[in-house]
C-alpha cells in the first residue's frame, strides 16, 4: 500500500492510497489504521472483511460514488460502521453516457469509426452501415431513479422517444411515461431497454435470458447501472443468434475482464466505465465524501448515509 500522509487544515491526519483497488491485506489494515476510509468501487468490503477484523478503528466509509454494492453495509452497520455515498453528484453525467451508448449502438458509431481507422472506408453509398433512427422510438427504462428518470427526459424531449420503464415500486414521474409491471412485458414493447437499477443482490442477473429473447430483434440493449445486472452469458447468446440487434454497455459482470466474444463483436459498443469521467462530476464526488467524513469528524449527523 503505497501511502501519502499529510494534515488536513490541522484537523486530521490523510493518507492518500496511490492503487487503484485495495487488496484484501489492504482492506483489513485500512479498518484497523484508519477512523474513515473513502473507499472507491473497486474496494470490496465485503461481511468476511468485517468478520476477520476484531478490533476495527474504523467508524466511517465514506464511498466515493453513488453505488456501493461493493460494500456489503448491512454487515458495516452490524460491525458498528456507517456508511455513506455521493448521490446527486453522478445523476447528469451517467444519464449523458447512457445516451452516448444508445447513440453509438442504435446507430454503429463504433463500427464506422473502427472502418475509418483502418482505412476501410471507401465512400458514402445509400446503405452503408444502416441504423435504427430513436427519434420517436420507445424507450425502455429499467430503474425509474434519479439517472432513470434523466435518461428518460432526455430521450423524451430531446429525441421524441416514448417512456415506458420497469420499477420495483410504483412510481409517479413529472412527464409522459408509462410504468409496466412485468420486466419481460417491457422488454418486449420497446426499441431499446436501457438498464438503471442500482447493483446488488437483488438485482444480480435481473437481466437475464427471458428478458433477452422478450426483445424484439431490431431492439437494442443497454446498461450503465453494474455488471452483474446483467447475466454476460446470457447476453453474448442473444447477440449471437440475432435474439436483439445490439448492445451498449459501459460496465461488466467481471470487471474490467470484458468477454472476448464481446469484443468481437461489431453490434457492441464497449465502454472502460465512463459514467462519472468528467471532472467537475468527479471532483464533486469526492467533495461530497470529503463532506460526509467531516461531518463524522465534527461529530454531525451524516449528509449522505446509506
Amino acid at each position: 500500500m503505497e501511502l501519502h500522509h499529510q494534515t488536513a487544515a490541522g484537523r486530521c491526519s490523510v493518507a492518500f492510497v496511490f492503487e487503484p483497488v485495495l487488496s484484501r491485506e489492504e482492506l483489513l489494515q485500512s479498518l484497523t489504521d484508519y477512523d474513515v476510509v473513502l473507499p472507491t468501487l473497486g474496494d470490496a468490503y465485503s461481511a468476511d472483511i468485517f468478520a476477520a477484523v476484531p478490533e476495527k478503528r474504523t467508524k466511517l466509509l465514506a464511498n466515493f460514488g453513488v453505488g456501493y454494492n461493493h460494500i456489503d453495509a448491512r454487515a458495516a452497520r452490524a460491525a458498528g460502521i456507517d456508511v455513506t455515498n455521493t448521490p446527486g453528484a453522478v445523476t447528469d453525467a451517467t444519464a449523458d453516457i447512457a445516451l452516448t451508448l444508445m447513440l453509438m449502438t442504435c446507430r454503429r458509431a463504433g463500427e464506422g469509426e473502427r472502418m475509418v481507422r483502418a482505412g476501410q472506408w471507401e465512400g458514402w453509398h445509400p446503405t452503408q452501415l444502416l441504423g435504427l433512427h430513436m427519434s420517436g422510438k420507445t424507450l425502455g427504462v429499467v430503474g425509474m431513479g434519479r439517472i432513470g428518470q434523466a435518461i428518460a427526459q432526455r430521450a423524451h424531449f430531446g429525441f421524441g422517444m416514448s417512456v415506458k420503464f420497469y420499477n420495483r415500486s410504483p412510481k409517479d414521474v413529472s412527464f409522459p411515461a408509462e410504468q409496466v409491471a412485468e420486466l419481460t412485458d417491457l422488454a418486449a414493447q420497446v426499441d431499446v431497454l436501457i438498464v438503471a437499477v442500482p447493483g446488488g443482490a437483488e438485482t444480480h442477473h435481473l437481466i437475464n435470458a427471458s428478458v433477452l429473447n422478450a426483445m424484439q430483434p431490431h431492439a437494442h440493449m443497454v446498461n450503465i447501472a453494474r455488471g452483474d445486472v446483467v447475466n454476460e452469458t446470457d447476453l453474448i447468446a442473444a447477440l449471437s443468434k440475432g435474439q436483439i440487434a445490439g448492445a451498449g454497455l459501459d460496465v461488466y459482470e467481471f470487471e474490467p475482464k470484458v468477454p472476448q466474444a464481446l469484443i468481437d463483436m461489431e453490434n457492441v459498443t464497449l465502454l472502460p466505465h465512463l459514467g462519472t469521467a468528467a471532472l467537475e462530476v468527479r471532483t464533486a464526488m469526492g467533495l461530497m465524501a470529503v463532506d460526509n467524513a467531516t461531518a463524522f469528524a465534527n461529530g454531525e449527523s451524516l449528509p449522505n448515509a446509506v
